[in-house]
């Protein structure tokens, strides 16, 4: 699992991005509503930080975080 902050949350659309502690090129990794473990998306807040698998984004082939868990 790697750490990361939360910097973006589009709620109505559900998805968000975070801002990875030392990731791949600094840059943000997008996730969706449906990769979020636990308590859920609705229960996140920008600047929530959490972890995360890396991944791959299936349509785009671009790299994307799962399993985001917060704590």
């Amino acid at each position: 699992m790697a750490d990361a902050t939360i910097k973006t949350l589009v709620t109505e659309r559900g998805f968000g991005f975070l801002v990875p502690e030392g990731g791949p090129n600094g840059e943000d990794l997008f996730f969706h509503r449906t990769d979020v473990d636990g308590a859920g998306f609705d229960a996140l807040r920008v600047g929530d930080r959490v972890s995360y698998e890396p991944g791959t984004d299936q349509r785009r082939g671009t790299p994307k975080a799962t399993h985001v868990q917060t704590g």
